[in-house]
């Protein structure tokens, strides 16, 4: 982000995180949850709470339009540092399991995009993936995990803390840090972030009746378009998203900050997001194990997926936010094989969309030619199954 945007941006993520959620009752952990979700004296400068990138007017992922147009990659509490991959919904993620390998090797749970928080040390993918942003230098930069928990003993909420996590766990940090964890993890569960409150749970329930572009592109969704192989779409409250991990063959996003981090990132521009390869590589496995997963990344929910506080406002697309709309991300599913290649590897959407081409996938190996790239929709298509996606949004009134 250039400077001359900063302080704008800064005063956008104010307001619309400052946006007021509706009126839910809350268990006791659940609130103590929620009380550190948006405490943004649980950073390094005092300056950036959980909801800086993941605020509730916009379906619990990155607030700032102007962020979101470009490299779509967050600043931390130390804004002159950028995360490598985009914000993903923080909401209807509590039934990811712990990361396991089903019989036909597919890899399923975790959380984050390369289910690095695998609920293998607490039990909860969604509380270890709660701890992760507190110490990670590039986000919320706290220096230790005893940072964290002084910070919440001595906040305004303190006795909340004890009451939820006992009288004397200010004195005993892991057990306090797993504390504040699961109460985030417990909030983010809440009918106050995953509401279920969308046009299309009304039309389950018999509340709601979809129009017959809404129809179409549900009709479409579970069929021609395959979007139902990894949303999965039917049941009583569907998360449209199956928790494994795929590689669309998503093009490089040129306008990431984290390519101009050599602190961070010695590779530069031949930085590739390895996803889930990367971290099982990390994590110890063999190449027979890492190399069938490299470049993939977790299927997200469709949930909120476009949630806006208005029409104009931007919203961005894909693990590294490559895609600045539904219509662009659809029409690269419908297309991805179809078009020719853009000569730059770097072209961004706008310029592809122009050219009627695509750049090469950023990660060659292991791209998913079966459920997408040459679907034959028509334009129209595109837009009922956009129409369809448009129901997902919690908020709606029947």
């Amino acid at each position: 982000m250039r400077k001359k945007n900063f302080a704008f941006a800064v005063a956008v993520l104010i307001v619309f995180c400052a946006q007021p959620l509706i009126a839910q009752e809350l268990t006791p952990e659940e609130q103590l949850g929620k009380l550190i979700f948006f405490d943004q004296s649980l950073s390094i400068r005092n300056n950036q709470s959980c909801a800086a990138c993941h605020a509730p007017n916009v379906g619990w992922t990155g607030p700032i339009p102007g962020v979101n147009k470009a490299g779509a990659v967050y600043f931390g509490s130390v804004r002159t540092r950028f995360g490598n991959r985009k914000p993903p919904a923080s909401a209807y993620a509590g039934d990811s399991p712990v990361l396991y390998q089903e019989a036909d090797r597919t890899w399923v749970g975790g959380m984050f995009w390369d289910g690095r928080a695998t609920g293998w040390t607490l039990g909860d993918p969604l509380a270890e993936q709660a701890q992760g942003p507190f110490l990670n230098p590039l986000e919320q930069a706290l220096p230790a995990a005893n940072y964290v928990v002084d910070r919440v003993c001595a906040s305004k909420y303190s006795d909340l803390f004890k009451s939820v996590c006992g009288d004397d766990i200010c004195d005993d940090v892991p057990a306090a840090y797993e504390c504040i964890a699961r109460s985030i993890a417990a909030y983010e569960r809440s009918s106050e972030v995953s509401q279920f409150g969308s046009k299309y749970d009304a039309y389950l329930a018999g509340q709601a009746t979809l129009t017959e572009q809404e129809a179409l592109g549900l009709e479409l969704f579970e069929g021609k378009a395959m979007c139902s192989a990894c949303h999965i779409s039917t049941g009583e409250r569907p998360l449209f998203t199956d928790f494994t991990y795929d590689n669309l063959g998503v093009p490089r996003n040129p306008q990431n900050p984290f390519y101009f981090e050599p602190e961070w990132n010695p590779d530069g521009l031949l930085w590739v997001d390895a996803g889930l390869g990367g971290f099982l590589k990390s994590a110890g496995y063999p190449p027979e194990v890492y190399d069938l997963e490299w470049g993939k990344q977790k299927v997200p929910t469709l949930r909120n997926v476009d949630k806006r506080p208005g029409r104009g406002f931007v919203k961005a697309y894909g693990h590294n936010g490559y895609f600045k709309s539904l219509k662009t991300i659809v029409n690269f599913y419908n297309t991805r094989d179809v078009k020719p290649v853009c000569l730059d590897p770097f072209t961004t959407e706008k310029d592809a969309m122009a050219q009627g081409c695509w750049p090469v996938s950023e990660v060659a190996a292991n791209v998913n030619t079966d459920e997408l790239g040459d679907l034959g929709l028509t334009p129209e298509e595109e837009d009922a199954i956009v129409a369809f996606m448009t129901t997902l949004s919690d908020g709606f009134i029947p």
